[in-house]
């Protein structure tokens, strides 16, 4: 609040912010200081999943204009390196990421942000919408490395806002069943609700029996398993699960080190893919919600006003709801 508003740059837009989703890595840093090599050493402005109104525009932006609404790609790469040359920019190593130190955040009341990172949002996708879109593009980049089909059976671990958005997109992109695993039930009910095919509870059941239970349902063992938990059980598991030739993606971020049965995957051909945040995926998710070809409204279950973000992160923090979303204008009276 007390910081001035910045200028944008010839190629930069002045946002007033609208939306902000806090993330489970917001947290992170705001109770640990760090996560893994990525360590707070100076004060930093949290939010990375957002939306808002173009202000001012730099000298050299020609796509924007003030009064746009825009969402916001959180990862500008700061050089043309060969993985921006590939179109893989998010492995580019001096990338600018929101809220990632010492790059600061969007979580307040005005940003200025790369033009060529903003992307308007058409009339009929709302600000909120356009926050969901960073998580979004989780769901959407994963499922790409994964392979998701037309008839794919897919196993999501973790009922998340990460799991839950990756069940909308592998059911878009022609998945034939998808079943999800959880701890919680009332999550499990909010996978059900966006378009999960079956649901399994775990309690204190082995990885195999989880495995045997996933196979259970579906009436075979899974092509993919997309893993969003980061917990080692939830990763042994996504290995017993998957068939012969088929792939796990690891979304979720856990311990650095994890105890897994690689030679059951190894001779299976059980393919392991890992995946960093995303990449151009902006324009296919603005895409698909101005088509209402999918629905991600229903992962919003909490809102407050900017003045009350310590109360919208300790919500986060005790796991209620699935995704809470900050309101940075005040002046806007929309529900």
């Amino acid at each position: 609040e007390t910081r001035p508003i910045p200028e944008p740059g010839p190629n930069e837009v002045l946002l007033r912010m609208h939306s902000v989703g806090i993330c489970g890595s917001d947290v992170h840093y705001w109770q640990h200081g760090r996560i893994g090599d990525f360590v707070v050493k100076d004060p930093m402005v949290l939010g990375h999943e957002a939306s808002g109104t173009v202000v001012k525009v730099g000298s050299g932006v020609t796509h924007l204009k003030p009064g746009d609404r825009v969402a916001i790609e959180p990862g500008v790469p700061r050089e043309m390196d060969e993985f921006c040359k590939t179109g893989r920019y998010n492995l580019s190593p001096t990338i600018f990421f929101c809220a990632t130190p010492p790059d600061d955040g969007n979580l307040c009341r005005y940003y200025k942000h790369s033009a060529s990172y903003c992307y308007k949002l058409p009339d009929n996708v709302t600000f909120e919408e356009g926050a969901l879109i960073e998580p979004l593009s989780v769901g959407i980049h994963a499922c790409k490395r994964a392979g998701v089909t037309l008839g794919s059976k897919v196993f999501v671990s973790g009922s998340g806002p990460i799991g839950l958005v990756n069940v909308i997109v592998a059911k878009m992109m022609g998945a034939a069943a998808v079943v999800v695993t959880d701890l919680s039930a009332s999550r499990l009910q909010k996978a059900k609700e966006v378009g999960a095919d079956f649901t399994i509870q775990v309690k204190n059941e082995t990885p195999q029996e989880v495995a045997s239970k996933v196979e259970g349902v579906l009436g075979c063992m899974p092509d993919i398993t997309v893993e969003c938990t980061g917990v080692q059980a939830c990763i042994q598991t996504g290995i017993y699960a998957t068939r012969s030739g088929g792939t796990l993606v690891l979304v979720g971020l856990g311990p650095e080190m994890v105890t897994v049965p690689i030679v059951n995957a190894a001779v299976r051909e059980v393919d392991i893919r890992g995946i960093f945040r995303y990449c151009n995926t902006w324009p296919v998710a603005i895409a698909l919600l101005a088509s209402k070809r999918i629905n991600i409204k229903p992962l919003v279950t909490h809102r407050f006003p900017l003045e009350k973000a310590l109360e919208a992160f300790e919500t986060t923090k005790r796991g209620e709801g699935v995704k809470v979303m900050l309101k940075c204008d005040p002046t806007d009276q929309s529900p």
